[in-house]
Parts: C-alpha cells; sequence; structure tokens
C-alpha cells in the first residue's frame, strides 16, 4: 500500500545543531500514527518541514504521491495537510465562534465581503455558521461559542484548535502533542474524538509524550532519536524494543522541546 504521507531522508540543521538526519517516514491513509521521542529529538521540526514552515537541507516530502517539498504553509494546507500546534495558535480576543469564522474564510468557503481587510466579513454566512457550531459541539465547547477564547482552559483551547483544524475538512491531521499539560478528563475526549474522527476516514499524525495516549490510540508508531528513526511498528512491539528504552533511558518526560 502506497503512504499518504512520506517524508525521505529528511536532514535539518540549526547552525551547529543537527535537528533532524536522513528521517524518513511513513503514514498510511486511514491510520493514527505515533511520532514518538525523547525532547530535541526532531519531532516537532520534522512537523514543521511537512507543513513548510521549515526548509530541509535535504531530503523530500511526498503527499498522495506528490512532491509537496519547499510549498508555503498555506498551500500545504489547502493540499489538505492540517495542523495543530505544540503551544496553542488561536485568537485570544476573539470570540470562539469568530476563531472559527476566521478558519472558515481561510478555506476559502466564504463568499461574502471579499473585498474588505477584516477577515470576520468574509465568513460568517449561514453555511459557515452551521459547520462551526457542528464543530464546536463535535468537541464539547458549543457552550463556549460566544465567549471569549483566552478564557478558555489549556485543554478546551487544544479542543478548539482542533475544531479550528476541521473547519477545512483535511485529509490528514498532524497534532503536535494534544494530550501536553491538560487534565485526564479531557485527554479522554480528545482521544475519543480523535477514534472518532478516524472511524469515519480521517488520518492523523501525532506527536505525544503521553505513552499511555499513544500506545492506546495509535496503529503505528515511529520513534525518532537525535533527528532519525531508530523504530517503527505496531504499538504493542514499539513499547517493549529496546531501541526505544534506550532512546528513553535516563529522559526527564518534559513538555517542552527546544529543538524538536
Amino acid at each position: 500500500m502506497t503512504a499518504l504521507l512520506r517524508t525521505e531522508g529528511i536532514s535539518k540543521a540549526f547552525g551547529g545543531v543537527q535537528a533532524l538526519s536522513e528521517c524518513s517516514i511513513e503514514v498510511e491513509a486511514g491510520t493514527i500514527t505515533g511520532l514518538i521521542g525523547p525532547n530535541g529529538s526532531g519531532k516537532t521540526t520534522l512537523f514543521n518541514v511537512i507543513t513548510g514552515y521549515e526548509r530541509p537541507d535535504e531530503g523530500e516530502v511526498y503527499f498522495a504521491d506528490r512532491k509537496i517539498t519547499r510549498l508555503a504553509p498555506q498551500r500545504v494546507f489547502a493540499d489538505g495537510i492540517g495542523r495543530t500546534f505544540q503551544l496553542t495558535r488561536i485568537f485570544p480576543r476573539l470570540t470562539v465562534m469568530e476563531n472559527m469564522l476566521i478558519a472558515a474564510q481561510h478555506t476559502g468557503t466564504a463568499s461574502r465581503g471579499r473585498r474588505f481587510g477584516n477577515p470576520l466579513a468574509r465568513a460568517g454566512g449561514p453555511a459557515d455558521r452551521h459547520r462551526a457550531m457542528e464543530l464546536l459541539r463535535f468537541t464539547g465547547i458549543d457552550g463556549h461559542a460566544h465567549a471569549l477564547a483566552g478564557t478558555l482552559s489549556y485543554g478546551q483551547r487544544k479542543l478548539l484548535e482542533l475544531a479550528y483544524v476541521l473547519v477545512a475538512d483535511p485529509t490528514i491531521v498532524l497534532l503536535d502533542e494534544p494530550a501536553g499539560g491538560i487534565n485526564p478528563s479531557l485527554i479522554h475526549v480528545i482521544s475519543d474524538r480523535i477514534a472518532e474522527l478516524n472511524a469515519a476516514g480521517k488520518t492523523f499524525l501525532i506527536v505525544e509524550h503521553n505513552m499511555e495516549f499513544v500506545m492506546g490510540l495509535c496503529h503505528h508508531v515511529a520513534v525518532l532519536d537525535y533527528g532519525t528513526v531508530v523504530a517503527a511498528g505496531p504499538p504493542q512491539i514499539i513499547r517493549d524494543d529496546p531501541r526505544v528504552l534506550d532512546a528513553y533511558l535516563g529522559i526527564a518526560e518534559e513538555d517542552d522541546e527546544p529543538v524538536g
């Protein structure tokens, strides 16, 4: 089976720090793939290369057998790759619904008011609002639709960012630490929503430190260490792989990741 998303020999250095070294992964259509590794192993850098926020020094990125290496982030997004970030990127001074309407504008579905500079003037039609509310209801935060996004808890912001990405109905969703820094009850909500979307055909690539979350949700797991894949396979095999244990030996579990 041909991978929906794959990287081939991606290398990326920042000054004297080699963040990625000939890193190759594959994500099959219809699966949930986990990307794990100690802090600084290159996980977020790989996300950034895939989605156009960083340019690789070497290697290629393919999506649906088409080379997308070095495309601008908006082109990658338009092609069907949505992503969230380790630190949520929302508009805290706008309401939750306004955040969703801006997402609708970025998909190109909104048609009204395109001559105006205000992005909120470019969305807000009945279809946009209906879709936005459906997704807020799906993620369980519809009760906060008219609240300022800045008043949401960190976990609720993660759910808003997921709903924001889903407005575009991407083919694959890249999630950067969706369970990081949130309470266990919301972790279960996020896990359940991902599983439900996957059952409906959505493909996911997930960076995560929470091993219980990864091993209970993912079909396939790739392990990065020093910027390269040291192991890949089903969770039950990865869990006991000596290379994985060695990669994590002595590594403190922290949420922040200065390089990767």
